[in-house]
């Protein structure tokens, strides 16, 4: 079934159940999550569990199945989360922001699912305009990526990117124009350090997403990467999102850690170890 086909039988379900109960509970988002549980053994235990964990707890149920509400909900955030992979971003986010817009190898969501090397790195065209044009031996390069998670870029980009961006400036750390890659995954960041010869870069990457939010956005960063890198390499801030640590704090925060990566000369396991003597 297709997903337009979905969304409009789900939201014909909830009109035609609320016709025939006035006190059908109304769906919310995850993070507007209510007990489903009548007359809980303790409430306030309930309470404080559903506040510290976005899982689907105390959601009740009718007879061995969960309620309806909690049914249509848990369809509706699925919905939300093949989206956040299948979509395609918003062309005028990225014009908004100015921003190069440069492609991986993966020619097409298929490609980039089944193949992971195909997202690691760029393509061809890519590489020559990036080569051309792109903006060499700065101490920052900015990545941003939809990866697996279109909804995180828009939902978090707009607000992260100018915080991190006022954040660098203020710290007079060189930045290059940050670039955009469509189907880009996070070793891609290694392929275009190799090329502009900066000294850290960020990629800003939509993560895959779940049924607690499709909007979480992680940055990964890492200090000239070179053939010998690896995962433990790269320093990763994660749950970036309206439920995790805002956008504009993030960017704030980002700024702060590239500045350290910078006067360490490390990242990852290394800049950890350093930052803790």
């Amino acid at each position: 079934m297709k997903q337009v086909n979905l969304d409009h039988l789900v939201q014909r379900v909830i009109e035609e159940l609320s016709k025939k109960n006035e006190h059908l509970e109304s769906i919310h988002f995850p993070e507007d999550k209510q007990a489903g549980v009548p007359k809980p053994h303790n409430p306030e235990v309930l309470e404080r569990a559903m506040r510290r964990t976005p899982a689907r707890i105390g959601i009740g149920r009718a007879g061995t199945r969960m309620k309806t509400t909690s049914y249509l909900q848990f369809r509706i955030d699925q919905a939300a989360a093949h989206d956040a992979v299948m979509n395609t971003i918003d062309p005028s986010l990225i014009e908004d922001l100015g921003l190069p817009v440069l492609h991986s190898r993966a020619s097409d969501m298929q490609e980039y699912l089944m193949n992971l090397d195909s997202g690691r790195f760029l393509s061809e065209d890519s590489v020559r305009w990036l080569e051309k044009h792109g903006e060499k031996n700065k101490d920052v390069q900015i990545i941003i990526s939809d990866g697996l998670s279109t909804s995180a870029c828009e939902a978090t980009i707009p607000d992260l990117l100018p915080a991190l961006l006022q954040g660098l400036a203020l710290k007079k750390i060189q930045v290059a124009k940050p670039i955009f890659i469509h189907r880009g995954r996070v070793w891609v960041q290694d392929h275009v350090a190799s090329i502009v010869k900066c000294k850290v870069v960020i990629s800003l990457i939509g993560e895959r997403p779940g049924l607690a939010t499709a909007e979480s956005l992680s940055a990964y960063m890492i200090y000239k990467p070179d053939h010998h890198t690896v995962e433990s390499d790269r320093t990763v801030i994660s749950n970036i999102h309206r439920g995790g640590t805002p956008p504009i704090e993030a960017g704030a925060y980002l700024a702060d850690v590239l500045e350290e990566i910078l006067r360490f000369q490390a990242s990852g396991v290394k800049y950890a170890q350093l930052r803790a003597k």
